[in-house]
């Protein structure tokens, strides 16, 4: 019996959990969503039906990404890649958590309006999408000075946020690859074409009650 991860394949929340546990080979049993007929198993769960979600085979759930991957990490037994996703030494956690909190508490918000500026009428593509690039550049200074965002490994931080820059990216792919965040593009390249994120953007059939289980990764 495995663990069972609720997942949508385009999902930023769900890219950043499937990539963890793909990186640190935790397996699970994928069920992926289509987000406009959530399955009943979904909905039974009762409270929030977003997905990722994953349910432990002791029954527990873990209903945000973060919790996902620091789940990832507790069951992996790839000691080496753990302590380098996620250090011992209290100080680098707390800037990996700085980083994915302006992700994810910031950021996003601007991402969000620049991807459907038509719903947010008040301003202008461009000016969503300058907000937004206060992130980026921050980024880009850090990456180029290193590879990643706490030095020459990859961490939590760099698995957290690339799946939003990603997105960010495809909504006017000429502008971002014309721009300026040169460090940015090569990071999220890095990303994009490795084996892991190959295996979790597979794409499946959505999932049904019954149907033998896929296993992930």
């Amino acid at each position: 019996m495995l663990p069972v991860l609720y997942s949508f394949r385009r999902c930023p929340y769900a890219i950043r959990a499937r990539y963890c546990l793909a990186l640190l080979q935790v397996p699970v049993a994928l069920r992926e969503v289509v987000l406009k007929d959530k399955p009943a198993q979904l909905l039974a769960l009762g409270g929030r039906t977003t997905v990722p979600q994953l349910i432990d085979t002791d029954g527990r759930r873990y209903e945000e990404s973060a919790d996902i991957m620091h789940f990832a990490l507790s069951q992996s037994k790839l000691e080496n890649r753990v302590l380098q996703l996620w250090p011992t030494d209290s100080r680098l956690n707390f800037k990996i958590h700085a980083w994915i909190n302006y992700n994810d508490n910031h950021f996003k918000y601007w991402l969000d309006r620049y991807k459907y500026a038509d719903r947010y009428p008040e301003h202008s593509e461009e000016h969503y999408r300058s907000k937004a690039c206060v992130f980026l550049h921050r980024l880009n200074e850090r990456l180029n000075q290193q590879s990643f965002l706490l030095g020459e490994e990859i961490s939590l931080a760099d698995i957290a946020v690339f799946p939003f820059i990603r997105q960010f990216s495809g909504v006017d792919a000429t502008w971002f690859n014309n721009s300026e965040y040169d460090a940015v593009k090569a990071w999220l390249k890095r990303f994009l074409d490795s084996k892991v994120f190959e295996l979790v953007m597979k794409k499946y059939q959505p999932w049904q009650s019954g149907q033998e289980e896929i296993v992930f990764p």
